[in-house]
């Protein structure tokens, strides 16, 4: 069985020590679905906070491997048995290693409930800011191009930012889509630039959100995490 949220946020635990991703799992979990990771923290305290993580709920590690396939599926591996529910990959690692990645998933969801999620376009890059080689083709088109790839190889898990999630839920009404560059409207973007709020995301398609700086720089995360709780009962 492919994993999947009953409650569609992820909190990204986008914080620089062990005690702070503890407490901030403590303060959210009433109103979350799932905690992502990432090198961040990943780096710093290795198996036995992640192992701890996912002890309080399902597991998001957001390494975005991107490499050849070999040590992408050993990353892969390695991020699942240490708990991970979801791991990333980049769409861009090309359908040899996406294949492959599909075989993995099969084999380790038959252990457990597991999604490899692929990466189209970071929610960050505007059409100007893409690398010089990907400007000539617009970020809608190569997210399609890409969500192509991955569904072909088998895989169904997708991460987009919000501007494509329709289209693709149009194109791919079974794929898993994640929706980082998720803001309330009024909050600050951050380096985000393909953004909508929760409602919106969620109507256009999203199976699950990612939530990051307005929760964990929030002085009362547990307010922040209830206040979007109850934003997507709406959708």
């Amino acid at each position: 069985m492919k994993a999947s949220l009953t409650n569609p946020i992820f909190v990204a635990l986008d914080v620089d020590t062990a005690d702070q991703a503890i407490e901030l799992i403590r303060q959210t979990r009433a109103f979350v679905g799932g905690f992502k990771v990432g090198p961040r923290l990943a780096l710093r305290f290795g198996e036995p906070l992640l192992k701890e993580i996912a002890r309080h709920g399902s597991m998001f590690v957001d390494n975005k491997y991107f490499d050849i396939p070999n040590t992408m599926l050993s990353a892969v591996r390695a991020s699942f048995e240490v708990g991970a529910t979801f791991c990333t990959v980049h769409a861009l690692a090309g359908r040899e290693a996406l294949s492959q990645l599909a075989e993995l998933e099969a084999e380790l969801c038959k252990i457990r409930p597991f999604r490899i999620l692929a990466i189209t376009v970071l929610t960050s890059f505007k059409q100007d800011t893409l690398p010089p080689m990907l400007t000539k083709i617009s970020i809608a088109e190569q997210t399609t191009q890409l969500a192509k790839l991955v569904i072909d190889s088998g895989l169904s898990g997708l991460v987009c930012s919000p501007d494509e999630v329709e289209s693709l839920r149009k194109l791919f009404p079974e794929a898993y889509l994640v929706t980082p560059g998720v803001r309330l409207s009024g909050e600050d973007r951050g380096d985000q630039n393909r953004v909508s709020d929760p409602v919106t995301a969620l109507k256009r398609g999203s199976s699950a959100l990612v939530v990051g700086r307005p929760i964990y720089e929030s002085l009362e995360p547990a307010k922040a995490a209830k206040f979007y709780y109850e934003e997507i009962q709406k959708a």
